[in-house]
């Protein structure tokens, strides 16, 4: 399950779009989720990723940006048979 909101937050308070790429980093440990952003604060997590690996908060490592795509589905249906009653 990944956020459903942007992982930024601006003058404490979050950013409201929908998350568009997965953050992380590509080390030669492996390759470590650091978190979700919408496009329009993919260069400012970039900086800041940046600056917490040369203040060695996050491991050194490329940074990479893979894109979400939405996936829908309508094939998961409850049958009222399947239900349990609790009593």
């Amino acid at each position: 399950m990944l956020p459903d909101r942007c992982s930024i937050r601006k003058g404490g308070r979050p950013c409201v779009n929908p998350p568009e790429f997965v953050m992380s980093i590509l080390s030669k440990d492996g390759e470590y989720m650091i978190g979700v952003t919408c496009e329009n604060h993919k260069n400012v997590f970039s900086d800041k990723m940046q600056v917490l690996q040369e203040e060695g908060k996050l491991p050194q490592g490329q940074i990479n940006f893979t894109a979400l795509k939405a996936v829908g589905t309508d094939c998961i249906k409850a049958h009222p048979d399947d239900l349990i009653n609790i009593e």
